[in-house]
């Protein structure tokens, strides 16, 4: 299963022909297993323009698998993970993002992103797995 983050789907979503976007299409339409963590599906629908597009969007989102991160505990992992990266004086701007990462780690999933944030987190935690073009295509 794929985790899909914001940054793709919005890209996606405003038909920006970025080489991600265009990969998140080529997995819709060859019926790969997608999901999005509960903080995507936050941030997607706290993007919406206006009540109509908050309920299109809802309406899709809602309808694919939601995953969150595991117990109380995820928390003061993600709050470590990011003080360790602060330690190294690497910058993740965005705890969304940590927790996001977090949440691809704990339930084993690829991560398909467009984010740099996750870049960082990869290089300090080889836990992360990201998915970056057709080649990576779990089997």
């Amino acid at each position: 299963m794929i985790l899909v983050d914001t940054s793709v789907f919005i890209d996606y979503l405003r038909g920006s022909p970025t080489e991600k976007a265009s990969y998140l299409d080529y997995l819709i339409e060859n019926d790969e297993s997608l999901a999005i963590s509960s903080y995507t599906y936050l941030e997607i629908l706290q993007g919406a323009r206006d009540k109509a597009e908050f309920k299109k969007l809802d309406t899709y989102f809602s309808g694919l698998r939601i995953v969150a991160l595991k117990g109380k505990n995820s928390f003061r992992e993600a709050a470590q993970l990011f003080f360790d990266l602060r330690r190294k004086g690497k910058t993740v701007r965005s705890t969304i993002d940590v927790l996001i990462a977090l949440t691809a780690i704990q339930n084993k999933l690829w991560l398909l992103h467009d984010d740099h944030d996750f870049d960082v987190i990869k290089e300090h935690d080889r836990r992360l797995v990201t998915l970056d073009w057709a080649g990576d295509l779990p089997a």
